[in-house]
């Protein structure tokens, strides 16, 4: 059985492009990523956060993590935000515009 001093703070950040939030929970040892969130309550200031799917990406010091890992002292549970753009193809765009203004070498796509 564990006391009240057995357990440890751990934070949880979401960010949007205009506003942030980190909330700090009391967690006992062995307390999952996910059940850290939950027990967060964020989704009560970000509604559009859906934490009964497995899509919701969780992560720790910018490393994703299961859903089901094990929280340890002193890390801190990212939510990710899904990406709006695939960075491979932004930079394929990029870099056939950098072809066609003739800022790059056509054949090997390297500078001109």
């Amino acid at each position: 059985m564990t006391n009240e001093t057995d357990k440890f703070v751990v934070d949880v950040v979401y960010a949007l492009p205009t506003q942030q939030k980190v909330i700090s929970v009391n967690v006992n040892p062995g307390t999952s990523a996910i059940e850290v969130v939950r027990l967060s309550n964020i989704v009560s200031f970000f509604p559009e956060i859906d934490l009964d799917t497995d899509t919701v990406k969780l992560g720790v010091f910018s490393n994703v993590v299961k859903h089901d890992q094990e929280i340890l002292p002193g890390q801190r549970v990212e939510i990710y935000r899904p990406l709006i753009a695939d960075p491979k193809d932004v930079r394929r765009r990029r870099a056939d515009k950098a072809k066609d203004e003739g800022r790059a070498n056509k054949v090997t796509g390297g500078r001109a």
